[in-house]
Parts: C-alpha cells; structure tokens; sequence
C-alpha cells in the first residue's frame, strides 16, 4: 500500500491521517479547517511527516504514530505497553490496512478503521478514528491477543501531535467541595502527567488538558484539548520532547496484572475526545454540541428539583416531609428528591449502607404516603441510593465479605465509614440490580441520586486476588444501564461525594450531575465556570441553599444564590420552613424566570466574559442569535470601581438589541440604592456591535452580589 493522507472536516476543523501499510495512523495535521488539498500540497503534508534528522536523533527519523512506539524513536509513554512474561514488551506494528467510512449524512461522524499486527507480542490491534459533526476527534484503540498463551496489558495511550505554538497547559484540580480549579504553566521540555489513582474520576481530575498558544483565553489564542471519556483510573499527558514534537495523550491507568488477556481476549482503551478551537469556548462548545445531538439527551425543560438532604439529613419523619412538599409545590418545585436516610439502620452515617430495604421503624407503613403525597401535589418522586459503598455496620457487609472490594486478608482503611461493595462480583451486581429496581417499581420512582462517596483504596477483587478498577467501572456501567432498562422511565443523577465522577464515560449511563456538595453560591459561580467547559449547563445541577451556607458558614442574598443556580439545572437544597412568605414569594419568581429562561439556557450557546478577576459573568446566546441571558456576579471587592465595561458575546453585530435587567417583585434591590450607569435602571436599545466591541457601564457590585440581564433583538 502506496502511503496516502485521508482528510476528515467537520465544523471548522481538519484531521489530516497518513495511511501507510507498515504503520498505524499517523496524525499529520489537526486544528483549523484547510480546506480542498491539491494532488501537491498533500505530497508535502507526507514528506513533512518525517522530521529532519538532528543530533542523536534515528538515522532515519520516523513519524509518531497515534499508538507511539519505540521504534520511531519515541521516548515518552507507549503507545502499547504489554508483555508476555517479559517478551514481546516492544510493540512493532506492521501489515495495516485502512478503512474509511465517509459521513453519509451531516449529523454522522467520518470513520477510520485501522488493523494491523504487532509481529512482536503476537497482538491484533485496531484504532478507531472519528471526526463527529461538531468538530470533535475521537479515537480509542483495542488489542486482541492472537498469542498461544495470556498477554499481560500494562498501557495502551493515544497521542495526538500538536503544533510547537502551543506554549501553555491549563488543566483543572480542586478538592471537595472546591472542585474543578484552574492551574496553568508553560510546556517544557519533558512530561507533564496527571495521574488518577482513585478508582473514580476524582474532585481534583484534570477533566481538560488544554494547550494553546502563549496568553489564550476564552474566546482568544489556539486552544487543543483532550478529554479522556473514563470513570476509573486514568492518566492524560502533554510531552514535548528535547526536539520540540509536541503531543497530547491518555489512557487507562492499570494496576500491576489488572489485564491479562488469555489467547483471543481483547482490552479496548476509553474513548480520547479532542477539540480544536480559537478560544476556550470554542472548544468547550464543541463538547456541548456534541452531548446534545445525542438522541437521549434530557429534553428542554428540566424539572426544577428539591433535594431533602440540607433540610433534614437524617431526620426521616412523615410531617415535616410532608411540610417541605408543600412549600416545594408552592414555589415551583417538579421534583421531590428523599435523600440518605430512608433504609435500614440508617439513623447516622455509620451503618445500614448497603441495606436497602425500606426501614419498617422509620417508615410504618412504607414510602407510600410520602410518595403518594408528593405525586398529589403534581411533583416527581426521588430517592437517594449509593450502591458502590457499604458500611461495616450491615447486613450486606456482615453476611457478604467476599462481596466487598479490598484486600484478601483484611479491609481497606474505612472512608466515611465505608468500604466498597464489587460490583463486579455478579452476586453483588445482581443483589444491587434487583434492589434498587424492587424499590423503584414499588413506587414507580422518578428519579435516583446515584452517590459515590469515597476513593477505590486497595481495590482487590477477591475472588481472584486481582485489582479490580477496570472490572469495577465496566460493571457500575453495566449496573446503571441494566437498571434503566429495566425502568425505561427513570432518570439518574451521577453524585460522587458531590462532583467527583463527572466525565464522557459515565454521562452515556446518567442525565445529571451533582456539579458539588457545596450550595455556597459564591463557591458555586467559580466550580460551575470550569465544570461546563466539558459538560453543558442543562446536566449540571445548580442549587439555591440556605441563606447562610452549611458547608462555608457564608451568608448571602436570594437573587445572588437564586442568579447563580439559574445557569445549570436549577434546584433547591435549602429547609423551606425557615423561609419567610418573602423568601418563598421571591424564590417562585425566580423560579418563574428559570422556567421562562429554559429553553434558552439548556440549548444556548455559552460564552464565559472577560472580566477583572473579581467578577465572573457569562451569557448564553440562542442559536439565531436573538435572545440572551447575561449573569454577572461579583465574588471579591473589584480592584477598580466602576472598572473595564462588560463586553458580550456572540450577538449580531448588525442587529438591534433591547437590554432589560431582570429583578422580581418584593426582592430586597439594595444594589439599585447606590450610583449604577443608565441602563442599570431603564432598558436601553443598541446595536450588537456596541454590546460586543465597546460594551455596557459595568455596575457597581459589593461581593456576593449578582445581576441577571436579558437581551432580546428588536
């Protein structure tokens, strides 16, 4: 096979893949659209491939392939790294053939399939390629042993090249309740890794690994991102070798002997999604176009959702729920979420996890009159599980040791009281299963809040003595699914301690997220910022807590928690029976303003401002560009006062827009008391290009204040 480019566009960007018999694909180009190639230009993209030789480099210097190997002269992580018993640990990928499937249809994805043999550790590999309709590139790549005995998998990362401008890396980290922080630094020489040991995603994931040009930013420089689509352990990684070739990376991060393939076993890798764009909203909305094209994603108009856990904890007592359910439905409320609690020996954090029955002392005659009283008021039903924990204290724990994932001799050291149930021992599996179905089909409950509250430590199966983390995740996604189908009706929300498992593995099996365990709307503005740079604000919920907040102490207004929930799945956290008739009035108008608001912002695109660092503001534009919602919020005293004007946007520039500042009656406006431009006060009508380019008076804002604008065209 004579080597041939093939060239993949879609939405703005190019993948330019060399095809040659004796290697795997290689990427020679991806970022902005090229365009038509002549029969002469793709001759050069071929030659170029192959560097220029320098000192100590091969005599021959060879392309890096998407699974890099030795024998091109790479030095940083492999491509495939595996072995049987100490053979054949150097892959050499040879007799590859290509196929190519073009999109049919704009909504299909171009594909790329490639299979060759790694004549060194007798293993079939295949690499899949994608470019989706929104400009994103996938790729994942699988191994089969084709060997007469086990071939042990340590690794199988792809790398995707990016150019020598891009000069910084931004990744994210954080803690609970602080999840989803921003850290950038320069590109040198050598490797950047971040590596996740935790058996889940994680508060402190890197979520993103970005890399741009000097000084990028929202909506400015060359950005190129890769996300890895995995729930377990993992790594990503940015290497730019002493010769300048610079790449992105990921893969699985394994245990010692976690895979062994027996002769005709197979081990894929996660899917690697990769966005190109000029800034990072470009690049994030690519992620967001993509998750809603899916044909399950959650429909527009997501029910407005109240969530018992801050209002009583453990305190599971008929009356006062039933009070919280009729406040709930007076103020707006769709959802009514039961959390931890409600099952056998639940009475503190410390035992009944893993038990779930119905605790017959608590409830004496079963969920069915909260239920039934919840579903009078014309609101959904939810309930709290959290399947993959398990509290020594139990039946489950008791009974089933050999159910629980941790050493052969003893336990894990305990986290939050609990150890870790295996799903991927098939009696737990199908004991989980068939209980969380018997409760949900009792009652025919609306909805689940799936936690996950602590780390994977010492995660052995055993049964076999092996680390059980890539079995574990497969199997918690096999369980989600199976439960779904069994319950075609019902709805999950992924909570891990807060946002702790929130990646493109798990949100294929969930239809929310619980963005953090923190309802400190000041906490919340910054965590949510980040977040929705992979996932859209429609999935990410977003909830109005109690004036001063139980996790920081902090105590802010109605329209400041109210504002900052609007811009994710709005809900409420918050015991309703400490609010006044103000308090309740003024949150169903909010909440009024979020129904209204919804299609707009669970379908609009997202464009996070530009601002000094004491605010942070963002709109969302609809698609035809002639409505948007503008927040800004202001989380420090501002170095200047009234500082920099506030630009917005994505607005037509030859249009006319009216520009009104939403409040709703009976609120407290004491912002409104002081000095604020004209339009603070009176809408004003004026062109896009001036919203865009020059921009509105920026307010006067103490901390912890907020403002909400809404912009529609003439």
């Amino acid at each position: 096979m004579k080597p041939s480019l093939i060239h993949l566009s879609s939405a703005g960007v190019s993948a330019i893949i060399a095809a040659d018999a004796d290697s795997l694909p290689v990427i020679a180009y991806w970022g902005a659209a090229v365009g038509e190639l002549d029969a002469g230009t793709e001759q050069r993209i071929l030659a170029d491939i192959h560097p220029v030789r320098a000192t100590s480099e091969p005599d021959v210097p060879k392309p890096i392939g998407i699974l890099p190997e030795a024998k091109q002269g790479w030095m940083g992580f492999p491509g495939i790294a595996g072995h049987r018993c100490g053979r054949g640990s150097f892959a050499d990928v040879t007799q590859v053939s290509y196929e190519h499937i073009p999109a049919a249809a704009p909504e299909e994805a171009h594909k790329i399939t490639a299979r060759g043999l790694d004549v060194s550790g007798l293993v079939q590999v295949t690499v899949e390629i994608e470019m989706l309709p929104s400009g994103l590139l996938r790729t994942r790549a699988t191994l089969r042993n084709d060997g007469a005995d086990c071939y042990r998998v340590e690794g199988l990362d792809v790398a995707l090249p990016i150019p020598g401008r891009a000069t910084e890396l931004l990744d994210l980290s954080g803690r609970h309740n602080g999840e989803r922080r921003p850290q950038r630094r320069s590109l040198v020489d050598g490797t950047h890794l971040r590596e996740t040991r935790r058996g889940r995603t994680g508060p402190d994931a890197a979520t993103l690994l970005f890399a741009g040009t000097p000084g990028f930013g929202f909506a400015r420089g060359e950005v190129w991102a890769i996300h890895n689509a995995w729930s377990g352990n993992q790594r990503v990684w940015a290497e730019r070798s002493n010769g300048g070739r610079c790449f992105l990376g990921a893969g699985e991060l394994l245990h010692s002997g976690e895979i062994e393939l027996q002769p005709g076993g197979i081990y894929t890798s996660p899917w690697l999604y990769a966005s190109y764009g000029e800034g990072l909203d470009e690049v994030s909305g690519r992620f967001h176009t993509m998750l809603r094209s899916r044909p399950g994603h959650p429909p527009v108009g997501r029910p407005v959702t109240l969530n018992t856990w801050e209002a009583v904890y453990f305190d599971h007592t008929l009356p006062p729920l039933i009070e919280l359910a009729d406040l709930a439905q007076k103020v707006g409320v769709e959802r009514f979420v039961l959390d931890d609690g409600w099952f056998l020996g639940r009475r503190h954090d410390r035992a009944g996890l893993g038990d779930w029955y119905v605790d017959p002392n608590v409830w004496e005659d079963g969920l069915t009159p909260l239920v039934d009283h919840v579903r009078s008021l014309g609101m959904q039903f939810g309930i709290w599980f959290e399947p993959e924990m398990v509290n020594p204290d139990s039946d489950l724990a008791r009974n089933h040791p050999e159910w629980i994932l941790g050493p052969q001799h003893r336990d894990a050291p305990l986290a939050r009281q609990q150890l870790v149930v295996n799903t991927g021992h098939e009696e737990a599996f199908a004991y989980l299963r068939d209980r969380i179905v018997d409760v949900v089909t009792a009652h025919k409950i609306d909805y689940i809040k799936w936690d996950h509250n602590r780390d994977l430590v010492e995660p052995v199966n055993r049964t076999t003595g092996i680390a059980g983390v890539h079995e574990q995740t497969h199997a918690t996604y096999r369980l989600l699914d199976e439960i779904k189908a069994a319950c075609p009706w019902l709805e999950i929300e992924s909570c891990s301690a807060g946002g702790g498992r929130i990646d493109l593995g798990v949100v294929e099996h969930v239809d929310r997220f619980w963005t953090s365990d923190s309802n400190d709307p000041l906490e919340r503005q910054r965590i949510q910022r980040w977040t929705s740079l992979l996932m859209p604000p429609e999935l990410l919920g977003s909830h109005v807590g109690a004036e001063r907040a139980h996790v920081t102490g902090r105590s802010s207004s109605m329209s400041f928690r109210a504002i900052t929930a609007l811009m994710g799945s709005f809900g409420i956290e918050w015991d309703l029976r400490e609010a006044s008739e103000g308090d309740l009035a003024e949150l169903a108008a909010w909440i009024g303003h979020v129904k209204r608001l919804a299609p707009l912002v669970e379908r609009g695109t997202l464009h996070r401002l530009d601002t000094e660092h004491a605010h942070i503001a963002q709109s969302i534009v609809s698609k035809d560009r002639s409505h948007a919602v503008v927040t800004l919020a202001a989380i420090d005293s501002p170095p200047h006062v009234p500082g920099p004007s506030l630009r917005l946007a994505g607005l037509d520039p030859e249009r006319r827009y009216r520009v009104t500042r939403v409040n709703v009656e009976g609120a407290e406006d004491s912002i409104s008391a002081r000095w604020q431009p004209a339009w603070w006060n009176d809408e004003v009508v004026v062109q896009g290009s001036f919203l865009c380019r020059i921009g509105l008076p920026m307010p006067t804002l103490r901390p912890q204040e907020a403002a909400l604008l809404e912009v529609i065209a003439e």
